[in-house]
């Protein structure tokens, strides 16, 4: 069997960011288009990549009009800033959402047309222009990954868009960043890493390259994302959630994703909510489900997390760990339910709706066991 394992450069460690100016001239960029987001910038982090590229000797573009859950029409506006600005380069500095448009805008630079065109798997053409991606948040790993998510407005859906291409040149994470965060995104994308590691375990597609990444990150979880969450001030944390994002972004880049992240694209297309709190709520939630699929994964997540599974038989030993992550999340104050959020029982064309738009997502192809609607139906009423 041949195992294939994909990943850009990277550059970790206190300080990284100052790596970006330099980084952009050994790919050759003269004029390079920063896209963020207003909160990013406020924590003062642009200024920061800005006064890089001017020491570089590097000119640059700005493009800071997204929202929680990009859209289309926001990768549109974005790659005209670029050909208007006539740029050559991309960086995209923030969390996932940030990221996931960066790359988009780096797909419509050179391929054309709209980023809808380019939904499912290995539907661009044209090479992108060089791309580096920086993350602040510890979450969405899409620093390292094939994916990149946007909201179809029209369709209410969330397309997930798989390609080799979009893997960045160059991946740069400064743990530093994380200092600005607040306690509440620090816990949804912290279990927003658990998911991608989770996922990409229990994968069909997982392998040991994808495997060693997986483990690590759920250790790391395990051990750091309370602390992390308890105080902006704790480096050692913060180093130890940013190395796990990174490892789960390798790890799921590769081995893809499951169900959770299906059903959450689809909810996510339809309602303005966070995406790591929707996967905080669904996945103990899929995890019961998938359970009799992989129960000895199950179990050996289970130990990563903690649980001493001595002595007991292998489902009970893998609902300890499923039990675990709803203590873990309960702790560092994430949301156990929809309710929570303001979400209350979609009516019963808009669930049908959402089902089918998970059955038909990317990433439902990888989940460990068959999926049908009526399971999405279930799953979605008991994380009500």
């Amino acid at each position: 069997m041949i195992n294939k394992f994909m990943s850009p450069e990277i550059i970790f460690g206190k300080g990284a960011l100052e790596h970006v100016g330099e980084s952009f001239l050994r790919l050759g960029a003269r004029k390079i288009l920063i896209v963020s987001d207003t909160g990013v910038c406020r924590a003062g982090w642009v200024d920061q990549v800005m006064e890089n590229c001017l020491n570089a000797g590097l000119e640059y573009s700005t493009f800071f009009n997204l929202t929680t859950n990009p859209k289309d029409f926001e990768v549109t506006y974005g790659a005209q800033v670029f050909a208007e600005t006539e740029c050559d380069a991309v960086l995209g500095i923030g969390g996932g959402s940030v990221l996931d448009v960066a790359k988009a805008i780096a797909i419509v630079a050179t391929n054309g047309g709209k980023i809808n065109d380019y939904e499912g798997v290995d539907k661009l053409l044209a090479p992108l222009p060089p791309t580096i991606m920086a993350s602040t948040t510890a979450g969405s790993g899409s620093e390292v990954s094939q994916f990149s998510v946007i909201v179809d407005s029209e369709k209410k859906k969330k397309m997930t868009i798989i390609s080799k291409s979009l893997i960045p040149d160059i991946s740069i994470t400064d743990p530093l960043t994380l200092a600005t965060k607040d306690a509440s995104l620090t816990a949804a994308t912290g279990l927003d890493v658990l998911t991608h590691a989770i996922e990409a375990y229990v994968s069909i597609a997982a392998t040991p390259l994808t495997d060693v990444q997986a483990k690590n990150a759920i250790q790391l979880v395990s051990k750091y994302l309370r602390p992390s969450v308890a105080t902006k001030s704790n480096e050692e944390a913060k180093h130890a959630m940013a190395m796990a994002s990174l490892q789960a972004g390798l790890s799921f880049s590769n081995a893809i994703l499951g169900a959770v992240h299906a059903i959450s694209h689809a909810v996510g297309g339809r309602y303005e909510l966070s995406h790591g709190e929707v996967n905080s709520i669904l996945l103990p939630h899929v995890m019961d489900f998938n359970l009799l699929a992989k129960p000895q994964r199950y179990v050996e997540i289970a130990e990563l997390l903690g649980v001493d599974t001595r002595g007991l038989q292998l489902m009970e030993a893998g609902k300890r760990g499923i039990e675990v992550i709803r203590q873990l999340t309960k702790e560092v104050g994430a949301p156990q339910h929809f309710s929570e959020l303001g979400l209350h029982s979609p009516d019963e064309a808009s669930m049908n709706e959402m089902a089918t738009m998970a059955l038909e997502d990317a990433c439902m192809i990888t989940n460990p066991r068959d999926v049908t609607t009526k399971d999405i139906k279930d799953i979605f009423s008991r994380a009500m």
